[in-house]
């Protein structure tokens, strides 16, 4: 671990006076301990409320009113789901393979867990400060369609069995043009941290990679749409299809299990959200570089990239409740005919521009600046 999170504890006095003289390897352990602490709870927030953002946005979009029972204004469904969840039964078919089947949304579960290690939610409020980053982010990721085929593989059910193979097949497609759209920012950012990317998209929007040239404008829809893909959200839910395949790779789960891969699914969402504003839309970048250098800014911060996630995360729950399920052909058409020639003409555009141009953005160009 860098010393990153632990530069953040540091700046308030309490924390100084609570470590002050002990040994600087429990000092570590403790850091380590607060901050997996923090994050297991934001996570567990992030997706409780994800649920009720769902059910309430899809109910204003279909002019109804959502949850509305268990406090203001339904607020504390998420509470109740939960306790739901944990008190049903946890039911093990007679003939799944015991061990993966149990293993399969802890594993769903830990490969998005695992991506908040290197997420920036503000200067110094990160975990960890890889100069690979975002290499580390696409890699660990991809734990989550393992568990996914895992959950339908060991479930010994047809339904589960054949959500879990197009589950796989679906994300390991969608992560070409994923990855080639983020390889296009750090072509202009020159490396693989999210420090690197975020350094040159300060100040004002016009500095934000979606605007820097044609060929990321383009490369954040294919980026967004791809990203969908891979969390299987509607339209892509081929996973799952209710209408085909029961429930898919989790037809077979019950109770806390069943709990975890949805909790799964709307983490997901919010890394993917969060990853977009992060390459695209400034991340936690503030404009004019206000209170720079202050406990405050790090606060304001934080609040920057939530707003732009969340922004984000209304689109993927109103794309959801708009477009309808595509077919499996059409969603093989889209990734490989459409979506990965778009990817590696953006990529190739974005080297082109930066050989031409000296790595200027359109703004410079045009302004002369």
């Amino acid at each position: 671990m860098t010393n990153t999170i632990a530069e953040f504890f540091y700046q308030f006095e309490g924390f100084k006076s609570l470590v002050e003289g002990m040994n600087p390897v429990t000092v570590s352990v403790l850091i380590i301990i607060a901050a997996g602490a923090l994050v297991t709870v934001f996570m567990a927030t992030v997706g409780g409320f994800g649920t009720i953002a769902e059910r309430k946005i899809s109910a204003d979009l279909q002019a109804r009113i959502g949850p509305n029972r268990v406090g203001p204004y339904g607020a504390f469904q998420l509470i109740a789901d939960g306790i739901k969840m944990i008190s049903k039964e946890d039911i093990f078919p007679r003939d799944a393979d015991k061990f993966l089947f149990y293993l399969a949304p802890f594993i769903c579960v830990f490969g998005v867990v695992s991506t908040f290690a290197v997420f920036p939610f503000g200067s110094g409020i990160a975990l960890s400060q890889m100069n690979i980053g975002v290499f580390y982010l696409l890699a660990i990721s991809s734990l989550v369609g393992v568990g996914i085929f895992l959950g339908g593989y060991a479930s010994n059910s047809k339904w589960s069995m054949l959500g879990g193979m197009r589950g796989a097949s679906q994300i390991i497609s969608y992560e070409i043009p994923v990855t080639l759209s983020i390889m296009s920012i750090i072509v202009l950012a020159g490396g693989l941290s999210f420090e690197s990317v975020l350094a040159s998209q300060s100040g004002l929007p016009h500095n934000w990679y979606i605007f820097h040239n044609p060929f990321t404008f383009i490369g954040f829809f294919v980026f967004f749409v791809g990203g969908l893909a891979e969390t299987n959200r509607a339209p892509f839910d081929l996973p799952e299809a209710e209408s085909e395949l029961v429930s898919g790779y989790h037809t077979e789960y019950t109770g806390i299990r069943f709990g975890l891969f949805a909790l799964a699914e709307y983490m997901e969402i919010f890394i993917l959200c969060g990853v977009a504003a992060t390459l695209f839309l400034g991340g936690y970048n503030l404009p004019l570089g206000v209170l720079k250098g202050t406990v405050p800014e790090q606060f304001l911060q934080f609040g920057t990239i939530l707003i732009k996630t969340l922004a984000l995360y209304y689109v993927v729950i109103w794309v959801r409740w708009t477009f309808p399920r595509l077919r499996v052909d059409q969603l093989m058409t889209i990734c490989w005919k459409y979506l990965t020639p778009m990817a590696i003409f953006n990529l190739v555009g974005c080297a082109v521009w930066m050989v031409a141009f000296d790595g200027k953005s359109m703004f410079d160009l045009f302004f002369g600046h």
